[in-house]
């Protein structure tokens, strides 16, 4: 459902994360999305991969891969943010090429 740009921004900001939580990063450390994923890595590394096969079957090359090793933890992410009815309203909001 995400556009290109929300897309590859989830990457990214996925990317931060997994960094503040494998190597003792400090920046955004108390952001509530970093938060929720504490003791979860294993969720985590599987919404990269979920990520990485969407832009590969979108056509976009792929050469940052997360080390297997660190996904220590829960499996399952429980914990949201925002709801799924609020990510979907907040993405709306945005006016982007969303499918949502």
């Amino acid at each position: 459902m995400l556009c290109r740009n929300h897309l590859l921004g989830e990457h990214r900001e996925l990317h931060a994360i997994w960094a503040i939580l494998t190597e003792d990063k400090t920046g955004y450390s108390f952001h509530p999305e970093t938060l929720r994923w504490v003791g979860k890595l294993p969720a985590l590394y599987t919404r990269h991969e979920k990520l990485v096969k969407e832009m590969k079957n979108r056509g976009y090359n792929h050469n940052s891969p997360l080390d297997k090793k660190h996904a220590v933890g829960i499996k399952k992410q429980t914990k949201f943010v925002h709801s799924t009815k609020q990510q979907i309203t907040i993405l709306r909001s945005k006016n982007c090429n969303c499918a949502v």
